[in-house]
């Protein structure tokens, strides 16, 4: 019996080994797991050189950047729109351009944002993620509202809030001091992108918006989305990116708007820039013919500034670019080439002084 007692010990060896390789197998799966979680928490917010970068350095990080390419590929409005907006290219191996998404305007300050989540499979950002810097705190003081309720027409004349008087040219709807809710008529540019569309590389323009549904005539598209800057930080920017243009491979989105106030002695002008921080209207190309979209200043009842909002000028195929005219300034000296196309094409770009 004693000669048996050794071997009992050394069969109990081997169910220990088997224990110790299970847990350390256990512990192996919890950190690749906590590995995976932390990555797809983090890469999301890196650039796309920085994303590059990353993939190199194993099979896992690759797999997972390749992941968000194809989602941020996917849509350009990280489902902050109602609709997905996806880049399509079959020009060169760009999968999508960059950029920080806000579907409203907002106010230029060392307080915006300088990343945003894109491209998480999760969805892990906050949908009023703009909410702290959007231009809808930029109210009048004691700017009222309609006492409607619930309902306040299609913008036939029955609120006061569709009758802004003095005011030519421009759009008034409900706004942030009305009573009525977001289904009311009289906002219909206030609830974000309604139509299918797509961004779509060309060789010789670059990124175009595209409509992916036949958009009838009148239908809003979408507004022109971007940080508000002064006129002083306007020139300056206009400087730098006239600069940077002349390698030939950076464009600007900066838009200047003016609206002529009642006395018609003096004008409001509105800087929207989207070049790092727009919406997909940043894509809409010039045409020398005017295009297939129209202009509308669109001013909601309390709001301080008007919004810049295109609507269809005319029925848009499916496919077909969507335009509109820059302006027919061309004063300024460094000129860009003009690739619209139409038959009333002037070769370059409008351009004029800021």
């Amino acid at each position: 019996m004693q000669l048996q007692q050794p071997s009992l010990e050394r069969s109990r060896e081997p169910n220990k080994r088997h224990h110790q390789e299970e847990n350390h197998k256990d512990g192996d799966n919890a950190s690749q797991s906590s590995f995976f979680d932390c990555a797809e928490l983090v890469l999301p917010w890196l650039t796309p050189l920085e994303l590059a970068n990353t993939s190199l350095t194993c099979k896992s990080l690759h797999r997972i950047s390749k992941s968000i390419t194809t989602l941020r590929s996917s849509d350009a409005s990280r489902t902050f729109e109602n609709l997905p907006i996806p880049f399509l290219n079959s020009i060169d191996t760009q999968p999508y351009a960059f950029f920080l998404y806000t579907p409203a305007q907002i106010p230029s300050s060392s307080a915006s944002p300088q990343r945003q989540s894109w491209g998480s499979s999760s969805s892990s950002h906050e949908p009023n993620w703009v909410a702290p810097f959007g231009a809808e705190m930029l109210r009048l003081v004691g700017g009222g509202g309609c006492g409607c309720r619930d309902y306040c027409g299609d913008g036939d004349g029955r609120c006061p809030c569709s009758r802004l008087h003095g005011l030519e040219d421009v759009v008034s709807e409900c706004g942030p001091s009305c009573g009525c809710g977001s289904e009311c008529g009289n906002r219909s540019t206030q609830r974000g992108v309604s139509v299918k569309m797509k961004i779509v590389r060309d060789e010789k323009k670059g990124w175009c918006l595209c409509a992916d549904e036949l958009i009838p005539r009148g239908r809003f598209v979408c507004e022109y989305a971007g940080e508000l800057l002064t006129t002083n930080e306007a020139r300056r920017r206009h400087q730098k990116y006239d600069e940077l243009a002349l390698g030939g491979r950076f464009s600007s989105a900066l838009l200047v708007v003016r609206e002529h106030l009642p006395s018609r002695k003096a004008c409001l002008r509105l800087n929207i820039d989207a070049t790092r921080i727009g919406n997909v209207a940043r894509f809409i190309n010039h045409s020398c013919d005017g295009g297939n979209l129209s202009t509308v200043l669109v001013r909601s009842s309390g709001a301080l500034l008007p919004h810049l909002c295109f609507f269809a000028s005319n029925d848009i195929k499916e496919g077909e670019e969507l335009t509109f005219s820059y302006g027919g300034v061309r004063l300024r000296s460094k000129r860009s080439r003009c690739f619209c196309g139409s038959s009333s094409c002037f070769g370059w770009l409008p351009s004029e002084q800021t």
